[in-house]
């Protein structure tokens, strides 16, 4: 509930009975991946979290990569 485009989370925190800082922890940890279903089970799981970790790089790298395309063009361009 809380997650959904144009909640209020201060007034969903109210209606559960939580504190409004409670409700945005849970959500800080489950957007972050580190959400608990239960006790010592973590929601992904060990490889879930590694592609994830993974597609993080590896679209860093493309970044990276790109601006050093664009940057040895222009360098080559300046040399003639």
């Amino acid at each position: 509930m809380a997650i959904q485009p144009g909640a209020v989370r201060t007034r969903i925190a109210e209606e559960l009975g939580l504190h409004a800082n409670v409700l945005r922890k849970w959500i800080r940890e489950f957007e972050a991946g580190r959400w608990e279903a239960k006790p010592g089970a973590p929601l992904k799981s060990e490889q879930q979290a590694e592609i994830e970790r993974l597609r993080k790089e590896n679209a860093k790298l493309k970044i990276e990569r790109d601006i050093l395309k664009k940057a040895a063009a222009y360098f080559a361009k300046e040399s003639q």
